[in-house]
């Protein structure tokens, strides 16, 4: 790659011009979203700096929803908000496939517990065995969500396990005999991450995620599940729907 020049003691930080022609260079399509940008090295010999350098300049582009930093994996393109759609029949992969995009969830850990609040959620008594899922949303190979389920362990002794095979929250839940749920309620807000939910959205903990509080009932109105999902902002947008 031809070096291009940066003017040392313009005033303008010299990390600061290589992203702006970084930036430039992606506004321009020379690098389209999802694509790898070059390597450190590549850029540091474009610009004649160090990789400290370059570092600082990816790292304001990922404050600026340009790019997004994957550990090992180098730095890429941002690429454009998913519209993710909450109604009475929320489904992760059916909202994925209505864009050309395929969905599927990956179970992280699970345990059993008792906890009295999503007892109270789930309709059950406080000290009732709860089975916690911890999940990644997955679109392609993206992570775009983090999320706690709760259900009734002893309705559904092994959703996990069912999960685990079926990669299907709808899958997993048919499997009990249950063909259809919908939403109860779902309550939307913005929030920080935690250093390990920054970590697994491949963020910033300085970045605000979008968290969604919800409930799933059956057809007969029984509470199925209690999820708390955290959504990457950047990467998904919230549209709430009334429709089936």
């Amino acid at each position: 790659m031809v070096e291009q020049e940066v003017e040392r003691g313009s005033g303008v930080a010299v990390w600061r011009q290589i992203g702006e022609a970084l930036a430039l260079d992606i506004r321009n399509k020379l690098y389209v979203p999802g694509e790898r940008l070059p390597p450190e090295p590549e850029l540091a010999s474009r610009f004649a700096v160090n990789r400290h350098t370059i570092r600082r300049a990816m790292g304001e582009l990922e404050q600026n929803g340009l790019v997004r930093i994957e550990q090992g994996r180098g730095t890429f393109v941002q690429e454009h908000a998913i519209d993710y759609a909450i109604g009475r029949r929320t489904r992760f992969s059916q909202n994925l496939a209505s864009q050309g995009m395929r969905g599927h969830i990956e179970v992280l850990e699970s345990q059993t517990l008792r906890a009295p609040e999503i007892a109270k959620h789930l309709g059950l008594a406080r000290s009732a065995p709860i089975l916690r899922v911890q999940m990644l949303g997955k679109a392609e190979a993206r992570t775009i969500d983090v999320a706690e389920h709760y259900f009734d362990a002893t309705r559904f002794p092994d959703m996990d396990a069912q999960l685990r095979e079926r990669l299907s929250i709808s899958k997993a839940f048919a499997h009990f005999g249950i063909a259809d749920y919908t939403r109860k309620w779902s309550r939307i807000t913005a929030a920080m991450p935690t250093a390990p939910v920054a970590r697994q959205l491949n963020q910033p903990k300085t970045r605000p995620i979008l968290q969604v509080e919800a409930l799933n009932v059956d057809p007969d109105g029984t509470p199925l599940q209690y999820s708390v999902v955290r959504f990457a902002g950047d990467w998904v947008q919230l549209t709430v729907t009334d429709q089936e």
